[in-house]
């Protein structure tokens, strides 16, 4: 419908600068060049009233897109803030300390647990010896014994000569001693077993401890990574965030100031091209020569220019107070014949 209007708007318009260009003596091309490049003129109307229609959709998402950039870059920015905060300065100076005094604990154990490492070697050697004793007494004791029931066995019910009665009585003898030196063999084992499971027991005990402190100071260096990680994050997000916000703010500024094409406009050709105007013939109304009126000259100096210098076209209401100047000069002219008869 706008597209129907404008054209009828335009062919009135050129229809009425033809009329005002006869009239007044313009060409009729120049006239009509006039309207129809004028910015003022129909076609500059459809445009504008096409983008109208168009333009408004468009104005309207890119003001929505800016809006949800601004909303995304002040929730950076709160994520930001509060990075910033949880990597404070001084959150990171009580990770520091942590990190410090566990790690002097940590090298506090570590030489502990160095120092009660180095007599288990000896230990273990003290053991081993206290083994080797304890079976061998209890070698000699289980040998004393096997030779003492062999004794026995081969006597059987006959009654023990004297001899085998001393015999007897010596073996039970040796084993009684036997015995007794394997228990002090086993006392002396267990007691070099117990000092040996003793000090083993003191060197799990500090590499616990080493390796507990280990473990605090890997937890609290990870928490500081993970809080300088999440502010470098949080940084770079608001970064980008910012940068989208002013894509969208110049995308919304360019949508609600939209461009207008201007005209080109006409080189003035230099006053020298310009061809000199041809004088009029004089009269007046006691000789009946036609005598041209201020009006006249008027219309006559413009036509010049719209010819000659290149200048913008008249518009429809210049043509168009043309036209009417050039009704009355007929008009008067009329009356002059009139009167003459």
């Amino acid at each position: 419908m706008n597209d129907i209007l404008a054209r009828r708007a335009r062919r009135a318009t050129v229809g009425i600068a033809l009329s005002a260009a006869l009239v007044a003596g313009i060409a009729p091309a120049t006239a009509i060049a006039a309207e129809t490049s004028s910015p003022t003129g129909a076609a500059v109307s459809q445009t504008s009233a096409a983008n109208g229609n168009s333009g408004a959709p468009q104005t309207e998402d890119a003001a929505a897109a800016k809006e949800r950039a601004y909303a995304a870059m002040q929730e950076a920015l709160k994520n930001l803030e509060a990075a910033k905060d949880a990597a404070s300065p001084e959150k990171l100076a009580e990770i520091d300390d942590d990190i410090a005094s566990f790690q002097e604990i940590h090298d506090m154990v570590v030489t502990e647990a160095a120092k009660r490492r180095e007599p288990l070697p000896a230990m273990q050697a003290n053991v081993d010896a206290a083994q080797a004793k304890y079976d061998e007494a209890h070698n000699r004791t289980s040998g004393l014994q096997a030779e003492l029931d062999k004794v026995l066995k081969e006597l059987g019910d006959e009654a023990p000569s004297t001899a085998i009665k001393e015999h007897i009585k010596q073996l039970r003898s040796e084993i009684m001693a036997a015995e007794r030196r394997e228990e002090s063999c086993e006392d002396d084992l267990h007691r070099y077993q117990r000092r040996l499971e003793s000090q083993e027991k003191q060197v799990q005990y500090f590499e616990s401890e080493a390796e507990e402190a280990k473990a605090h100071i890997d937890e609290d260096i990870a928490k500081r990574n993970a809080l300088l990680g999440d502010l470098e994050k949080a940084q770079a997000a608001y970064d980008d965030a910012c940068k989208a916000y002013e894509e969208a703010k110049a995308a919304a500024d360019k949508a609600t100031s939209p461009e207008i094409t201007k005209p080109a406009e006409t080189t003035k050709p230099s006053s020298s091209a310009q061809p000199a105007e041809t004088a009029q013939p004089a009269s007046s109304p006691a000789t009946g020569k036609y005598a041209p009126s201020s009006s006249t000259k008027q219309a006559d100096t413009t036509d010049g220019k719209l010819a000659n210098t290149g200048d913008a076209a008249p518009s429809a209401i210049t043509l168009a107070g043309i036209a009417a100047a050039g009704f009355g000069i007929a008009t008067a002219g009329v009356r002059r014949i009139k009167n003459s008869k």
